[in-house]
Protein backbone atom coordinates (compact mmCIF):
# COMPACT_ATOMS: atom_id res chain seq x y z
CA UNK A 1 0.00 0.00 0.00
CA UNK A 2 1.88 3.51 -1.26
CA UNK A 3 0.38 5.51 1.73
CA UNK A 4 2.68 3.52 4.15
CA UNK A 5 5.46 5.35 2.52
CA UNK A 6 4.75 8.18 4.20
CA UNK A 7 5.81 7.00 7.29
CA UNK A 8 6.36 8.08 10.97
CA UNK A 9 6.10 11.75 10.02
CA UNK A 10 2.34 10.95 8.97
CA UNK A 11 1.59 8.57 11.81
CA UNK A 12 2.50 11.56 13.90
CA UNK A 13 -0.12 14.17 11.88
CA UNK A 14 -2.71 12.14 12.12
CA UNK A 15 -2.62 11.32 16.26
CA UNK A 16 -2.04 15.21 15.94
CA UNK A 17 -5.21 15.61 14.55
CA UNK A 18 -7.30 13.16 15.30
CA UNK A 19 -9.86 15.31 17.07
CA UNK A 20 -10.08 17.33 13.97
CA UNK A 21 -11.53 14.59 11.83
CA UNK A 22 -8.97 14.74 9.64
CA UNK A 23 -7.45 11.44 9.98
CA UNK A 24 -11.14 10.10 9.18
CA UNK A 25 -10.64 12.10 5.75
CA UNK A 26 -7.34 10.24 5.32
CA UNK A 27 -8.36 7.26 6.09
CA UNK A 28 -11.15 7.36 3.66
CA UNK A 29 -8.92 8.87 0.64
CA UNK A 30 -5.44 7.46 0.78
CA UNK A 31 -4.52 7.86 -3.07
CA UNK A 32 -5.83 11.38 -3.42
CA UNK A 33 -3.45 12.04 0.40
CA UNK A 34 -0.47 10.06 -1.42
CA UNK A 35 -1.33 12.24 -5.09
CA UNK A 36 -0.72 15.40 -3.04
CA UNK A 37 1.90 14.38 -1.26
CA UNK A 38 3.69 13.30 -4.99
CA UNK A 39 2.67 16.55 -6.70
CA UNK A 40 4.21 18.24 -3.72
CA UNK A 41 7.50 16.18 -4.14
CA UNK A 42 7.44 16.86 -7.63
CA UNK A 43 6.82 20.74 -7.44
CA UNK A 44 9.86 20.38 -4.93
CA UNK A 45 12.58 19.17 -7.71
CA UNK A 46 11.14 21.36 -10.69
CA UNK A 47 11.80 24.08 -7.68
CA UNK A 48 15.55 23.13 -7.02
CA UNK A 49 16.17 22.41 -10.86
CA UNK A 50 18.19 24.70 -12.74
CA UNK A 51 16.51 27.36 -14.75
CA UNK A 52 17.19 27.24 -17.65
CA UNK A 53 14.73 25.16 -19.57
CA UNK A 54 13.87 27.17 -22.29
CA UNK A 55 10.27 28.06 -19.94
CA UNK A 56 9.51 24.59 -19.40
CA UNK A 57 10.33 24.08 -16.06
CA UNK A 58 8.07 27.30 -15.27
CA UNK A 59 5.62 25.54 -16.91
CA UNK A 60 5.35 22.13 -15.40
CA UNK A 61 5.74 24.35 -11.71
CA UNK A 62 2.38 25.95 -13.38
CA UNK A 63 0.60 22.96 -14.03
CA UNK A 64 1.69 20.98 -10.81
CA UNK A 65 0.25 23.79 -9.24
CA UNK A 66 -2.86 23.48 -10.67
CA UNK A 67 -2.89 19.85 -10.16
CA UNK A 68 -2.45 19.90 -6.62
CA UNK A 69 -5.53 22.38 -6.87
CA UNK A 70 -7.42 20.00 -7.88
CA UNK A 71 -6.93 17.30 -5.68
CA UNK A 72 -7.16 19.26 -2.96
CA UNK A 73 -10.89 19.90 -4.31
CA UNK A 74 -11.19 16.61 -5.38
CA UNK A 75 -10.38 15.71 -1.69
CA UNK A 76 -12.85 18.63 -0.32
CA UNK A 77 -15.55 17.09 -2.86
CA UNK A 78 -14.79 14.00 -1.27
CA UNK A 79 -15.48 14.96 2.38
CA UNK A 80 -19.37 15.85 1.04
Amino acid sequence: MKFRRLGLPALFLSGALLGSGVTAAIAGQPHMYNALHDLQAAKAELEAAATDKAGHRVNAINYVNQAIGEVNMGIQAGRM
